[in-house]
């Protein structure tokens, strides 16, 4: 066996354990994450058990967190406000058999935001798997929280129930929110489509994340030619859960009904052209700067490709009157199972 093969083959046993070792590490640390959010839990549940069972006051707590910090000193965790943490965690969490497994998935850190920031149940155990799927930072958990991503998804506009195969239907839907917050492209309200498309592009990572966190960019004015006419989709994704090729349309306007038929003939032919044979049914999603909800109600319903209509926006809002439109929670029980 020559020198050149030897080394091949320990440069790939030195690639194969060293992935073996980052492996192990994660999964020490995730059990570690999760005895620790036991052990938080269960120091929660005794203060709670003992305020009750023999009146003490908030006094007992901070007495407490002193003679904990004095037994375990170096050890953080064991101040006075974070065993009221704790104990609201019990609190939050004890008679829902469903949230209780998924905490212990994600970090102390983050359980603190989500349990702090958030309204209900429905609500938290969105941001739990979410956090728990995609990885989210704590900054970049607070930011999904005050930009109202729960929301926005659950609002969202797409004609999905009917174009897309019921085994990721709901998958889907997840993938496409009502609206999305740019701004961190640093542009003016006044904008052309070329110059949201050329500040997407500078900054691609961060534009990917406020998408949702499973898309892979494959390129900007993607070229499709039929008979010898060229036409160029503005954004190309790719959605990996999914597994399906995702156009994009920038729209520094209104939607217009006449968007979705522009939209239907790019999905054709990448269908057609582009998706390979082991891939999903391409989806389309139209962002405008403003959209009417009942003209893209209309104009999605005969559509036989699958496309959501979205708004993009500069600064964050999401009105009132928009809040009430949420899905029951039933139905958002139901799709929450796919995150």
């Amino acid at each position: 066996m020559n020198k050149e093969i030897v080394k091949r083959n320990y440069i790939k046993l030195l690639k194969d354990i060293k992935q073996r070792i980052h492996s192990a590490q994660y999964e020490a640390l995730k059990t570690v994450n999760r005895e620790l959010v036991r052990l938080y839990w269960d120091i929660g549940q005794m203060i709670v058990e003992r305020q009750k069972g023999q009146n003490w006051g908030k006094s007992i707590v901070t007495r407490l967190a002193s003679d904990l910090q004095s037994e375990f000193p170096g050890i953080k965790g064991y101040s006075t406000q974070n065993l009221w943490y704790m104990r609201q965690f019990c609190l939050t969490y004890r008679d829902n058999q469903k949230l209780q497994p998924l905490v212990g998935e994600i970090g102390w850190s983050h359980n603190i935001i989500i349990m702090s920031k958030c309204k209900d149940d429905l609500q938290r155990e969105f941001y739990i798997r979410s956090t728990r799927k995609f990885g989210w930072s704590k900054n970049v958990l607070i930011h999904q929280i005050e930009n109202q991503t729960y929301e926005k998804t659950l609002l969202n506009q797409t004609n999905f129930d009917q174009t897309v195969p019921e085994s990721i239907q709901n998958q889907a839907k997840l993938a496409v929110r009502d609206d999305y917050l740019f701004d961190f492209l640093e542009l003016g309200e006044r904008h052309s489509e070329h110059e949201l498309e050329r500040a997407i592009i500078t900054k691609i990572e961060r534009f990917l994340r406020e998408m949702g966190g499973m898309f892979a960019f494959l390129g900007s004015q993607y070229r499709l030619e039929i008979n010898n006419e060229e036409y160029f989709i503005d954004l190309l994704l790719y959605h990996r859960a999914l597994k399906c090729l995702v156009a994009i349309d920038l729209k520094v306007g209104k939607f217009i009904p006449e968007h979705i038929g522009k939209m239907q003939f790019y999905l054709a032919v990448i269908d057609d052209k582009v998706r390979m044979a082991e891939e999903n049914s391409s989806i389309g999603i139209i962002l405008c700067k403003t959209k009417d909800k009942t003209i893209v109600e209309y104009a999605l319903r005969e559509s036989n490709k699958p496309i959501g209509v979205a708004e993009y926006k500069i600064v964050k809002t999401l009105p009132d009157e928009m809040k009430n439109l949420l899905p029951t929670s039933e139905q958002i029980e139901h799709l929450l199972k796919e995150i």
